[in-house]
């Protein structure tokens, strides 16, 4: 039964079931597979970093576009739009799979804003030709 997103455990549930489904994609599994090397430190990052944005906990520290663009430029500046929209469908379907309600809209709605953020901001760090 799905149900509000109440708490830290609730976006951890979230981020794993999300990542779950990222691992099995032929499109993004690579990409994340080639940068990631201790998953379980990222499920606790990114738990801070959602839970941050949801709940504006001071726990998140980092610079998710800083960390973005250097992997666009491990990839050979080949990130784009369809991975941005791959990346939101899965966001969202696991979201409606998991939680009801107006905390699990704006996490569908800041993960729009932060995606085209990051897009945006790996763009305008490519080197210029």
């Amino acid at each position: 039964m799905k149900k509000e997103i109440t708490s830290r455990e609730d976006i951890h549930l979230l981020v794993t079931t999300f990542y779950s489904r990222i691992r099995k994609d032929v499109y993004l599994a690579p990409i994340f597979e080639r940068h990631i090397h201790d998953w379980k430190e990222h499920f606790v990052h990114l738990t801070d970093f959602w839970e941050a944005q949801l709940f504006f906990k001071k726990k998140f520290t980092g610079n998710p576009l800083a960390k973005h663009q250097q992997v666009d430029a491990a990839e050979g500046y080949t990130i784009h739009e369809q991975h941005f929209g791959i990346w939101i469908n899965y966001w969202i379907q696991t979201i409606d799979d998991l939680f009801i309600g107006e905390k699990a809209a704006t996490l569908k709605n800041r993960a729009r804003k932060i995606g085209t953020f990051l897009h945006v901001g790996m763009f305008n760090a490519r080197p210029k030709q």
